[in-house]
């Protein structure tokens, strides 16, 4: 097993620098090195350590196509968005539990546990007024000690920080705040952190966040608390690219990439790669370079669709692992007024792609007030990971956004829908399914659970949003 030795260029001397300038400024703990926090955690740990009382929350009994209102709320305040995951996480050990994370309006970072056997629910707030702006909704991992790991950024955050819980399968006692990524003056700082645990691989952790000069960065850590030295992974160019990974629950991890924002030239393509046996390759198996040979470049990915000869620009939402092959969705942009959603996967023969439906205009729709919308974002699409045949999306039905439910059985050239919501009086948008930790140790079938906001949103500094939840098959 490798380790990553090449370290980027002042990264030593800017830690050097930032622990001596920023002394009481509430910078976090190097994770490499001194568990003493320099910008004084002690505060914060103790914040972290006020956790609501478990809620007892009444088990599910709206039937599927009700109203968004009528399903149960994770938290009447939280929001998060499509570009970081996971979002939400399985693990059964001694509890069967659900754990799911985001950022509500104030800015506050929360982490929430749902108990499937007793329908209680803990909340905890690790980080008060942290940053109001969807891009900071933390990312979760659970490690196979069964704590669980957190990860958050501002958007264009000067540090990247990762807490633990102090015991297994709890929210109530966190350990203090950690730097997971290097210090960075960048305007284009840390944005966006994607942990994969990989027991193929010893259990390795590999986080990956867009980082100083939007490069893709990479980290590593053989036990989730001592980590090697950051370096870019993926080079960004002149573009500021967009990235999602999942990993096969073994060895290999799967990167779907958009290389620019859609409105930008070049925003018209979705690009793959994997990681596997210390390097990166091409889904059919060409190897783009070795991890010593870091970072590989957008233009040695597989094209997986090319907007400048299908005729619209293109955002990806999701990738998955379906033993062994990937799974991409993502939505195309034919006009503002027409998002469309699309599903791609690999065969023998290259990319497939199939189009799911029509997502309706953009989100939200409707006047644009004081705030710019961005007319590329869409109600949203995921795939359900442990059947990626199965997909959930957002989209215009009646003027409200409603979350449906559509499985193919053919690998995307037909598919089958039913709606999870409505009648809604708010919009629904951002379906998250849990993902399954790779390390969870339990041996029963994990209940059928989905998240997705519900309210109002004007863009990604300003919204109004619960989350609510449908959860199935919640008996052991």
């Amino acid at each position: 097993m490798h380790r990553f030795t090449r370290v980027p260029a002042l990264y030593s001397l800017v830690v050097a620098v930032c622990a001596l300038v920023l002394t009481g400024c509430g910078a976090p703990a190097d994770v490499g090195g001194s568990d003493v926090d320099a910008g004084g955690a002690g505060a914060r740990a103790a914040v972290s350590r006020e956790a609501a009382a478990p809620v007892a929350v009444a088990a599910e009994t709206v039937p599927p196509g009700s109203p968004g209102e009528d399903y149960r709320m994770l938290t009447p305040d939280g929001a998060w968005s499509w570009l970081a995951d996971p979002r939400a996480v399985w693990y059964e050990g001694e509890y069967r539990r659900t754990y799911a994370a985001w950022v509500n309006s104030i800015g506050d970072i929360r982490v929430a546990s749902y108990d499937h056997d007793t329908n209680e629910r803990t909340t905890v707030t690790l980080r008060p007024e942290f940053h109001a702006d969807d891009h900071a909704n933390p990312t979760l991992l659970v490690r196979p000690d069964g704590r669980i790991m957190v990860f958050y950024a501002m958007h264009r955050g000067r540090w990247l920080i990762t807490q633990t819980s102090t015991n297994p399968e709890d929210i109530t006692l966190w350990g203090e705040e950690k730097d997971a990524g290097p210090f960075t003056s960048e305007a284009r700082g840390h944005t966006g952190p994607r942990p994969v645990l990989l027991p193929g691989e010893e259990n390795r952790v590999m986080l990956f966040w867009r980082g100083p000069g939007y490069d893709t960065w990479l980290r590593t850590s053989a036990n989730g608390w001592d980590w090697d030295m950051p370096e870019p992974f993926m080079a960004a160019g002149e573009s500021s690219p967009y990235f999602h990974v999942a990993g096969d629950g073994d060895a290999s991890i799967h990167i779907a990439v958009s290389p620019v924002h859609p409105r930008v030239e070049g925003g018209d393509r979705i690009l793959y790669a994997r990681y596997h046996d210390d390097a990166v390759w091409r889904a059919d198996g060409t190897r783009i370079r070795g991890m010593y040979e870091l970072p590989f470049t957008m233009d040695e990915c597989d094209v997986v669709y090319d907007g400048s000869t299908d005729g619209a620009s293109a955002w990806v939402w999701d990738v998955a692992d379906d033993e062994g092959i990937p799974v991409i969705v993502y939505a195309t942009f034919p006009s503002l007024d027409d998002h469309r959603y699309w599903y791609a996967r690999w065969t023998p023969g290259g990319w497939e792609r199939h189009e799911i439906a029509a997502a309706g205009p953009w989100f939200p729709s409707g006047n644009i007030g004081t705030r710019q919308h961005d007319r590329y974002y869409a109600g949203g699409i995921t795939l359900d990971h442990e059947n990626p045949s199965i997909v959930y999306l957002s989209r215009q039905v009646g003027g409200i956004f409603e979350i449906e439910r559509w499985e193919t059985g053919d690998g995307g050239a037909t598919w089958e829908s039913e709606p999870v919501t409505a009648g809604s009086r708010a919009n629904n948008v951002r379906p998250v399914v849990p993902r399954i930790s790779a390390v969870s140790i339990g041996t029963t079938e994990p209940p059928s659970t989905l998240f997705w906001m519900n309210g109002s949103y004007v863009d990604y500094g300003e919204y109004s949003t619960s989350i609510r939840m449908q959860t199935t098959g919640t008996s052991p």
